[in-house]
C-alpha cells in the first residue's frame, strides 16, 4: 500500500525541502528501527549555513558560532538540573572554551558541555558544525541566544508563536503560588507553553495551542516541582506581544489598560484580548502600536 501510494524517493527532492522520507516501524516490537537508524545516517544532509540578521555562517568558518534552540528541566530528577540544548552551526568547539553570550554580551565559560544519546550522556571533549552539545543552565540560557567567540551575531527564524487557547493557571495551595510562578518561568523558558503574568492581580495566564498540553503541563508541575495546579477557563481569545519606536506612546498605552495587558517570561509587554472585535478595536485606537502574533 505504502509503495501504491507514495511517490518514489527522490533524493534532491529530499535534500531541497520539498520531499521527507517516511519509515514504517514498531520501536516497541523492535520492528524497523535498524532501519530508521540507518536512513538517517545514510540520509541526512552535511551541515548547511546558518542565517543570521547580518550574515550567512558558513559550516566551515573556523571561529566557532553556535545558538540555543532548546531548553529542557529536570532531566535529572535528583538535581533538578536545566539543560541548555546548542547547535554548533561553524568551527571547533573545545570543552572549557570561553564564548560570547550575544544576549548579555558577557564571556561565559563552557565547562561541562554533555553529549545525548537517549537516556545516556557523556562530556563532550571537542564538537564541530552539525553537533548537538548540552549546557548547564542556570536560567542564563534562553531559546535563541547566540555563542560565538567574539562576534555579535543574532541567528535569525527562531520565532515564538501567539497561543491559541488561553487559561488560569492556580496552585492548589495558595502557600504555593511562588512555586507555581518558579515553574511555570521554568517552562516557559523551555517553550513548552507562552506564560504571562497579569499587572491587574499578578495572576498567571498560560498559553497553548492545543488542549492536551494542559494535562501534560499540570502533571509536570505536580511530579517536577511538587506544586499542584488547576488550570481554569478564561474568557480570553487570543495574545499579541506589542511594541512601539515611541517609548513613551507605548508606556501610555500599558498604562491606559493594565487590565488588559501582562508581562510574559522575558519581561517582555503582552496584550490579551477578550475576542476577535476586542483586538481589531484596540488595534484601531492605537495605530501607532505594533501587535505581533510572532515574536
Amino acid at each position: 500500500m505504502a509503495k501504491g501510494v507514495c511517490a518514489d524517493f527522490d533524493e534532491k527532492a529530499y535534500m531541497d525541502g520539498t520531499m521527507t522520507p517516511v519509515f514504517f516501524g514498531s520501536a516497541i516490537n523492535n520492528f524497523g528501527v535498524r532501519e530508521l537508524l540507518d536512513g538517517v545516517k545514510n540520509l541526512a544532509p552535511s551541515p548547511r549555513a546558518q542565517k543570521t540578521e547580518t550574515r550567512m555562517i558558513e559550516p566551515l568558518e573556523p571561529k566557532v558560532s553556535a545558538f540555543i534552540f532548546k531548553i529542557q528541566a529536570n532531566m535529572d530528577p535528583k538535581h533538578r538540573d536545566r539543560i541548555a540544548f546548542a547547535r554548533i552551526c561553524s568551527g571547533k568547539f573545545k570543552k572549557g572554551m570561553k564564548l560570547k553570550h550575544s544576549r548579555s554580551g558577557k564571556m561565559i565559560t563552557i565547562h561541562s558541555p554533555q553529549l545525548f544519546l537517549a537516556q545516556e550522556r557523556e562530556m563532550a571533549e571537542e564538537a564541530f558544525a552539525g553537533d548537538i552539545i548540552g549546557i548547564p543552565n542556570h536560567g542564563n540560557l534562553r531559546i535563541g541566544d547566540s555563542l560565538t567567540e567574539g562576534e555579535d551575531l543574532k541567528f535569525s527564524d527562531i520565532p515564538s508563536f501567539a497561543p491559541e487557547i488561553l487559561q488560569r493557571a492556580r496552585p492548589e495551595d495558595p502557600m504555593k503560588a511562588k512555586h507555581l510562578g518558579e515553574a511555570l518561568t521554568q517552562l516557559a523558558e523551555e517553550g513548552a507553553a507562552r506564560v504571562f503574568k497579569t499587572n491587574l492581580d499578578s495572576g498567571w495566564v498560560v498559553g497553548v495551542v492545543g488542549p492536551l498540553q494542559f494535562d501534560v503541563l499540570k502533571d509536570r508541575i505536580r511530579t517536577e516541582y511538587n506544586c499542584p495546579v488547576r488550570f481554569e477557563e478564561t474568557e480570553l481569545y487570543t495574545a499579541r506581544w506589542v511594541s512601539c519606536d515611541d517609548d513613551r506612546k507605548l508606556k501610555g498605552f500599558l498604562d491606559n489598560n493594565r487590565t488588559i495587558t501582562a508581562l510574559d517570561h522575558d519581561q517582555d509587554p503582552v496584550f490579551l484580548a477578550r475576542n476577535a472585535w476586542h483586538l481589531q478595536d484596540v488595534q484601531d485606537k492605537y495605530p501607532d502600536i505594533e501587535f505581533m502574533a510572532t515574536k
